[in-house]
């Protein structure tokens, strides 16, 4: 079975091939593979609005089983923001736009700086139901960046106990943990193990 990796974004691209590798029945596919496709604009009010816009529209254009995501993170102290919005709400570079988030945090103290990444997965089929959800990861801002691995907020996103990592990884920030850690505790992560189900569903229809 084939399945489109429905992202033109290279790190989500190689976090979801490491996902799915306990998948060897399904050929992954990407938006390499597709140059001519146009993506739709990202105009839903939710992320997992986004993420079936996404999913929809590459399944019906390309007559593929296809995978989309919406993710972001919600800082409890900017009343849920940047949300939806994560991936653009500053422009210029994943850098730039964690700097924008320390600073309209500076002045507030750590027991606030509550924040979660949220993720919505959209399995879509050419002529069927989409099959969708969402998922939480816990954690805290921390007060610079720190750590070479992940993508996004990762360096600022601290690791608490709420995401179920080994004690060890603690208080680090997701870019501190190895991948095979994120594997396990990322938002991505969780609401792709829910939908694995539905995803090895799909097999008698190759």
């Amino acid at each position: 079975m084939k399945l489109l990796l429905a992202t033109g974004n290279a790190h989500k691209l190689r976090e979801f091939l490491e996902l799915l590798r306990d998948m060897p029945t399904i050929e992954i596919v990407s938006l390499r593979d597709f140059p001519d496709i146009e993506m739709p604009d990202e105009t839903g009010l939710t992320m997992r609005d986004n993420a079936r816009l996404k999913a929809e529209h590459c399944a019906r254009v390309t007559g593929l089983p296809s995978l989309a995501d919406d993710s972001g993170i919600e800082v409890d102290a900017l009343g849920g923001a940047p949300g939806v919005h994560s991936a653009r709400w500053v422009e210029g570079s994943d850098e730039e736009r964690t700097r924008a988030l320390l600073e309209r945090l500076l002045d507030v103290p750590d027991e606030a700086r509550t924040a979660r990444y949220r993720c919505a997965i959209c399995v879509a089929l050419p002529d069927g139901n989409p099959s969708e959800s969402e998922a939480t990861c816990e954690g805290r801002i921390a007060r610079s960046p720190r750590g070479d691995n992940g993508f996004g907020y990762d360096p600022v996103f601290e690791i608490t106990g709420k995401t179920g990592a080994p004690i060890e990884w603690i208080g680090k920030t997701m870019a501190e943990a190895p991948p095979a850690v994120k594997a396990q505790i990322s938002h991505r992560a969780r609401v792709l193990r829910m939908l694995k189900p539905q995803l090895r569903a799909l097999a008698p229809h190759r």
